[in-house]
């Protein structure tokens, strides 16, 4: 078939072919999508009526879709049912921009942040936006600096502020407040969250829970703040308790973004609850091997114990080990030390702190869940994201790449958009047109 020669829906809508009535201004929106010689050969054979389904009349009243367009954030869909009925469906899929038309690269960008002023500028480049407690509340809602005059009082407030900024096109990843709570209250959260966001946007961000239960949970939060046992010792109901709950999340019709995955060991059980997101965190992962590695190269190198007596405060300072092993011989100190970086693969492939990205694209290769996505996160200074934009290029990973989400501050983005030429070009182009009369 000649590359040249182009079919569109139109072109199977002959004279023969009935609109449904009153469906007509939906129709339309199709009108011109592009389909290619096979699609147009079988329907042309087959269609005698045209159709739109519940979805896609709700997806365009939902957000009030210009005339002639399908919002981005939705790929079309031919469905042919009974007495030949052509059915045309909007699903949900960020890598889709407006009229069912790909976005211009597989990998998508993400905003982690709840500060609608940062969010403003970067709006129209992003499928996808995250936020915790943290983000929410200590970044912005808590920090002066960024809530200008105290406008944002609530979470609430701030998650409709950010709806109203971001199109269609972009998923709202909001995490629960407090995992640990009840599952009809924490329905309710996501129920909320649904009618505020939408069901097409809403993500509901489900934290692993880790060796905490609702009582014991209070440790972080009081006194010295630490954690009596140590992260891997403690209740299989309670390390299984995000689990569960993000599969009753999932079961009961929501997108769920798992997070809190640090390690590649994480992954295979994560996917087990059916996520829409599963996530590597890059940036504190990297800054805790690189640092282990420098003392345990110095104590190699002078055999003083001083070093892995820092090693030992390090470690419990990171909640790698509790309060209660602070005497832990320093040899055995420094075997654990030794098979975390041996795991992490540190002196090998995982020198960049990108061994868990390889790791859980190799994992979603394999697995059974197509629309399952991960979410690199957590990245900071001038090495992180160059690291994974060259990643994303080998050869391994190319069939992936429309399975990635980037998402980090978007300042922390936006720094990559520059290079010290642009600088120089810029003086030299500005200062010609300055001395023009």
């Amino acid at each position: 078939m000649n590359d040249a020669l182009k079919f569109t829906l139109s072109s199977v809508l002959s004279k023969e072919v009935k609109w449904a009535t009153g469906k007509e201004s939906y129709i339309d929106r199709v009108f011109n999508k592009a389909i290619d010689f096979e699609t147009y050969a079988f329907l042309s054979s087959k269609v005698k009526t045209v159709d739109v389904s519940e979805r896609f009349v709700d997806v365009i009243k939902t957000f009030k879709v210009r005339k002639g367009i399908t919002p981005a954030g939705f790929r079309i869909e031919f469905r042919l049912e009974e007495d030949s009925i052509l059915v045309i469906d909007l699903v949900r899929d960020i890598n889709y921009d407006e009229n069912g038309l790909k976005r211009p690269t597989n990998v998508i960008f993400s905003a982690d942040s709840a500060n609608p002023y940062e969010i403003e500028p970067i709006k129209n480049l992003i499928g996808n936006l995250t936020c915790n407690p943290g983000i929410i509340y200590d970044l912005f809602i808590n920090n002066p600096k960024a809530n200008i005059d105290g406008k944002f009082k609530t979470r609430d407030q701030v998650m409709e502020e950010i709806g109203r900024i971001l199109g269609p096109g972009c998923d709202i990843s909001v995490e629960l407040n407090n995992p640990y709570d009840d599952i009809e209250s924490l329905l309710k959260e996501a129920a909320h969250f649904k009618k505020m966001l939408s069901e097409y946007r809403l993500v509901i961000k489900v934290p692993h829970t880790g060796p905490m239960d609702k009582e014991s949970i209070n440790q972080l939060l009081v006194g010295d703040k630490t954690f009596a046992s140590q992260y891997n010792q403690g209740k299989t109901e309670d390390f299984l308790r995000g689990h569960n709950l993000a599969l009753r999340l999932q079961q009961e019709g929501y997108r769920v973004n798992f997070t809190l995955m640090f390690e590649p060991y994480q992954t295979a059980l994560a996917l087990q609850a059916k996520p829409y997101f599963i996530n590597s965190f890059v940036r504190h992962r990297l800054i805790q091997s690189n640092y282990i590695l420098g003392l345990l190269g110095a104590y190699q190198a002078s055999q003083n114990t001083i070093f892995l007596t820092q090693l030992r405060d390090y470690l419990i300072k990171n909640d790698h080990l509790p309060l209660s092993k602070k005497d832990l011989d320093l040899l055995a100190i420094k075997d654990i030390a030794e098979n975390m970086i041996k795991y992490r693969m540190f002196e090998d492939e995982g020198a960049d702190g990108l061994d868990g990205v390889r790791h859980n694209l190799r994992v979603l290769k394999q697995c059974n869940l197509p629309d399952t996505r991960l979410i690199i996160c957590s990245m900071e200074g001038p090495n992180n994201y160059p690291d994974l934009d060259r990643l994303l290029t080998e050869d391994e990973f190319s069939d992936m790449t429309d399975r990635v989400v980037i998402t980090a501050e978007p300042n922390y983005l936006a720094q990559f958009t520059s290079t010290n030429q642009v600088v120089s070009y810029q003086r030299r182009f500005m200062n010609a047109a300055n001395g023009q009369k």
